[in-house]
């Protein structure tokens, strides 16, 4: 029943709003099975008719189609970042309602989590809403809610959902920000062929990767897959703390990057936002390391796209988000392949759709254990 439920709740998300009769047809389950369990999704608030009419072709009433309930539920996001922790409330159509942002330096992952339990409750009472789940995403290794490794905070074998489980008292799910992330182009993202084939790549303090084949995004042993920081790059010498050079993360990262750029007096603060403001307004200084970055970026995409060859491959990097010069730059790099490679769907709210899509993906995928 589960499963019927979510390939109902699922076609409402894709098509909506949409007649049940439409659903029928599209999922190839009974009109009566469709009528059962979209009653069943709408006692649970997931659901509802909507007031536009869709004239029948034949004689007789019009049809009422349904739509996702997008005001009665919402998800909690939490994203740990390398400088910052953001809160944000997310409908179930994975648009963000509401956000905050903390900035931390580093914390040891236990002050981390018992700020993070202080904040939430505070967060919600804020905005007079009561979420069906929490969800946690972060970059690096995330295996079974256990971060397992975060290079770039330093933390190691983190039970952030039990942790965080207990303090809250609520559901709580943790997931990689690129797999959340691949999750929510699956959902939501604008291009209907990463339903089933995506690679997702995310450049930002952690550079990583998400795989989806056959619809089913890869984790792997320990939560490994997707591991690209120590991709080597052709004619870079950046100095890896693993002791090599030109890993791609010590190349690329919003860090390496923003140094650079203070080094070079482009910008006061070592933030790579203030970097891509400064392209914007027309510094070359600035354009100039963003566009380098973008192209170390797609040569590191072009091998993902030669080894894994799927469907889309979405990119998640703030020049080429934000600087035309530098999308063009990283496109021209990875060449003509027969993967569309495309920006996320997300844009500036990436973070914290990836923190609410943690929850949504399972939502989606078993909506009869909610709420």
């Amino acid at each position: 029943m589960s499963r019927t439920a979510a390939t109902v709740l699922r076609s409402v998300l894709e098509h909506g709003p949409v007649a049940r009769s439409t659903i029928a047809r599209l999922t190839g389950l009974s009109a009566a099975t469709v009528t059962k369990q979209y009653a069943e999704l709408a006692e649970r608030g997931l659901v509802r008719e909507v007031d536009t009419r869709v004239p029948r072709v034949t004689i007789g009433r019009p049809h009422v189609p349904v739509d996702i309930d997008v005001d009665r539920h919402v998800v909690c996001g939490v994203h740990i970042a390398y400088g910052h922790t953001t809160l944000a409330l997310v409908d179930l159509r994975g648009r963000v309602i509401a956000e905050e942002r903390e900035t931390h330096d580093r914390p040891a992952p236990e002050q981390a989590l018992r700020r993070i339990a202080e904040r939430v409750p505070a967060f919600l009472r804020r905005h007079d809403r009561v979420p069906i789940g929490v969800g946690v995403a972060t970059g690096g290794r995330v295996d079974d809610g256990t971060i397992a490794e975060h290079s770039q905070l330093g933390w190691k074998d983190v039970r952030a959902k039990e942790f965080l489980t207990t303090a809250l008292d609520t559901s709580v799910q943790v997931e990689s920000h690129s797999r959340a992330l691949a999750r929510a182009e699956q959902l939501f993202g604008a291009d209907p062929r990463a339903r089933t084939s995506l690679v997702h790549l995310f450049v930002g303090n952690v550079v990583d990767a998400a795989i989806v084949t056959g619809g089913a995004v890869h984790s792997g042993p320990g939560g490994a897959a997707g591991e690209i920081a120590h991709l080597r790059l052709r004619g870079d010498d950046t100095p890896c703390p693993c002791g090599g050079v030109g890993c791609l993360q010590a190349a690329v990262s919003d860090k390496t990057i923003a140094e650079r750029a203070v080094e070079r007096g482009v910008v006061r603060e070592p933030l790579l936002m203030d970097v891509v403001d400064a392209a914007e307004r027309g510094d070359r200084r600035a354009a100039g390391l963003l566009n380098h970055r973008a192209g170390l970026v797609g040569q590191a995409a072009r091998l993902l796209l030669d080894v894994i060859n799927p469907d889309v491959l979405v990119v998640v990097e703030a020049g080429a988000m934000f600087i035309p010069e530098c999308w063009e730059v990283l496109t021209k790099e990875i060449g003509s392949r027969t993967s569309e490679v495309i920006l996320s769907s997300f844009g500036r709210n990436v973070l914290s759709v990836a923190a609410g899509a943690v929850v949504l993906s399972e939502l989606y995928g078993q909506p009869t254990y909610f709420p």
